[in-house]
């Protein structure tokens, strides 16, 4: 007797308007970007269309494909396959964010943490469904915490933020996974007065996303995204509605950087609908990530829109300090530069990065985006034909490039040695390409 028909995936198949052979390159590219290569094809989707189940660590990856290209979650019965084995209850706050940064320290477990995927359903918990909620603590062994206490882990955060800015996440992330729970998971089991733990919370989750955002720097999306859920668990616990939209603009500006933007834009729309009383430069940091989210979703209309409400609530900005994230007219020029360059206008967004670069202030931004701006200048100068330009930029990045471990600007150092690869007759060509050899890894130059 032949196998039966798998007519729950053929059905979500015919739904994508994929050919078998478009259906196996997606599934390939989620399985690449969660650090498990996967080398399908369109004879494997085939087969799982005539029934055969695919094995079970593929499992995910095609619920995860088919997600993002119907823009909603697809679960295993949807698609036809058997449930999968039940996991133990979902642990509380504080216990989950043991477990993580246990996991996220442990050498052994990294492959297992790097293959976690990104995934663009993700439940993220709405502001009523965490604000003032947290489960009781029962107060262990560790003394009474204070305002000391939290002060200190505000402090540390900072320093590690500054790390991660000049030297990349790889560096500063394993300090801040061993901070988390050596020092700020025992605070939050502490005993202290009510004002004092929602502060502490406030601040573990500051940290929670700062973490998070080193894993995305070294393409760790889905663990990132654990990071993430954690730290709005802990903001909505703190009542802190600042946070709580800072993480979830975050959330957006990783997928907007993947290329996702459905999930972008609610994560974007999220973070502006919780934040109905922002101040004219939240209000502008908020909107300037809308802006480039609806660009890579490729609408125009709304794009600019965005941008424009950016630019006005800027200028009503009555304070040019830092803000929480710092937004300025330099990061306005940079979302600009973006959102013309999600709509295809090279030019326009070479220019618009030029700009972001006369008004950065020397000092106050950060040393890797300066890094990754640049490259982004030079890929989009050649793209326009503008060979020798985009040679000099690339080779003030290779300049620092010894200097910082952050895998967003290795990807960008491994796109300068592909692209210069067709002009090596060109001498400036060739001279940057040879010393970008002896720079760059092997491992990521092959």
């Amino acid at each position: 007797m032949g196998q039966e028909l798998n007519l729950n995936l053929r059905q979500l198949f015919e739904q994508t308007g994929w050919t078998l052979g478009h259906f196996a390159r997606e599934v390939n590219r989620v399985g690449t970007e969660g650090g498990r290569p996967r080398a399908y094809s369109a004879q494997t989707v085939h087969q799982w269309l005539r029934g055969h189940f695919p094995k079970t660590e593929a499992r995910p990856l095609i619920l995860e494909a088919l997600s993002r290209k119907l823009g909603r979650s697809v679960t295993h019965a949807e698609a036809g396959f058997p449930a999968p084995e039940s996991t133990s209850a979902k642990p509380n706050t504080v216990e989950g964010l043991i477990d993580l940064g246990m996991q996220d320290m442990d050498p052994s477990r990294r492959s297992v943490i790097s293959a976690s995927l990104f995934s663009v359903a993700l439940t993220v918990p709405g502001w009523p469904d965490v604000v003032g909620r947290m489960e009781s603590v029962q107060a262990g062994e560790t003394r009474r915490v204070g305002t000391p206490e939290v002060e200190m882990v505000t402090a540390m955060t900072e320093r590690l933020s500054a790390l991660d800015d000049e030297f990349g996440g790889r560096h500063a992330r394993p300090m801040a996974a061993a901070f988390l729970v050596n020092a700020v998971a025992p605070y939050l089991r502490a005993p202290a007065s009510d004002a004092v733990r929602r502060k502490m919370m406030g601040a573990a989750s500051f940290l929670c996303y700062l973490t998070g955002w080193m894993a995305v720097d070294e393409g760790l999306h889905g663990l990132a995204q654990r990071y993430y859920v954690k730290g709005l668990e802990l903001a909505g616990a703190s009542d802190n509605h600042s946070t709580y939209c800072h993480i979830l603009r975050g959330m957006s500006v990783q997928a907007t950087d993947l290329g996702n933007g459905s999930p972008a834009v609610r994560l974007a729309d999220a973070a502006a609908a919780a934040a109905p009383n922002a101040t004219p430069r939240m209000r502008a940091f908020l909107a300037g990530q809308q802006a480039h989210a609806h660009a890579v979703r490729g609408d125009k209309r709304a794009a600019y829109h965005f941008l424009r409400e950016t630019d006005s609530a800027i200028e009503k900005a009555e304070s040019t300090a830092r803000t929480f994230g710092g937004y300025s007219p330099a990061t306005l020029a940079y979302h600009e530069a973006q959102v013309r360059n999600a709509l295809g206008d090279t030019k326009g967004s070479i220019d618009s990065l030029r700009h972001h670069f006369r008004l950065r202030v020397s000092g106050n931004e950060s040393r890797r985006s300066g890094m990754r701006f640049t490259s982004m200048l030079a890929e989009r100068q050649l793209k326009a034909g503008h060979l020798e330009a985009a040679c000099a930029n690339w080779s003030k990045v290779l300049d620092e490039y010894p200097t910082i471990k952050s895998g967003q600007v290795d990807q960008h150092m491994v796109t300068m040695l592909h692209s210069l690869h067709p002009h090596l007759k060109n001498r400036t060509a060739r001279e940057l390409h040879e010393r970008a050899r002896f720079v760059i890894p092997n491992s990521l130059a092959i």
